[in-house]
C-alpha cells in the first residue's frame, strides 16, 4: 500500500507539470481520459473556477507493476553452522579491532592534551617567573627613587638649617652691633 502512495504522488508530481505544459499549448480539451498510466487513469472533471479538476482512478495492482516496486530480500541459501560461526568471529575480530583503534585514538588524544597541558603549565610558570622578575625590578626602581627623594630633601633640610643658623648669626651680630 506504501508504495503504491508513493508511486502516486511521484505521478502526481509528473501530471501537475504535464498539465500546465499541456494547458499552455493545447487549452482546449482533448479526449476523455486525460492520461493513462500503468496503475491509473485521469479523467478531467467539469472545469472550475480555481482551475482544473481531474478524477484519479486507481486501478488495481498487477502482477508485473507489483514486481516492480517490490524490493524483495535475496534468496536464502543453506547455511551451515559453521559459516555462521565463522561469521561471528569474524564480526567480533571486527569489534575488537574497532575497539582498539578507539582505544589508540583516545590514549593518543589523551597523550595529546597531556602535551598541551604541560606546555601551558610551562608557559605559564615562565610567564609568572617573568612578571615576578618585573614587579622585582620595578621594586627596586621605586625603592631607588624613594631613597633619593628623601635624600633630596635630607639636603633641602639641611640646607634650610644652615641658612638658618646664618640667619641666627648674622641676627646676633647686629645685636651686638646696635647694643
Amino acid at each position: 500500500m506504501a508504495k503504491t502512495a508513493i508511486a502516486y504522488k511521484e505521478k502526481m508530481k509528473e501530471i501537475s507539470v504535464l498539465s500546465l505544459i499541456c494547458s499552455c499549448l493545447y487549452p482546449e480539451t482533448r479526449k476523455n481520459i486525460m492520461g493513462e498510466f500503468e496503475d491509473m487513469d485521469i479523467k478531467p472533471i467539469n472545469k472550475r473556477a480555481s482551475g482544473q479538476a481531474f478524477e484519479v482512478i486507481l486501478k488495481p495492482p498487477s502482477p508485473v507493476s507489483d514486481a516492480a516496486h517490490c524490493i524483495t530480500n535475496p534468496p536464502k541459501k543453506d547455511i551451515s553452522l559453521e559459516d555462521i560461526q565463522k561469521k561471528l568471529e569474524a564480526a567480533e575480530d571486527r569489534r575488537r579491532s574497532q575497539e582498539a583503534q578507539v582505544l589508540r585514538a583516545l590514549a593518543e588524544k589523551r597523550e595529546h592534551e597531556r602535551d598541551v597541558l604541560m606546555k601551558a603549565m610551562e608557559e605559564n610558570s615562565n610567564f609568572s617567573r617573568m612578571a615576578e622578575e618585573k614587579l622585582q625590578l620595578k621594586m627596586e626602581q621605586i625603592q631607588e627613587n624613594r631613597e633619593a627623594y628623601l635624600a633630596s630633601i635630607m639636603e633641602r633640610l639641611q640646607e634650610k638649617e644652615r641658612h638658618a643658623q646664618e640667619v641666627r648669626r648674622n641676627k646676633e651680630l647686629r645685636e651686638e652691633v646696635t647694643a
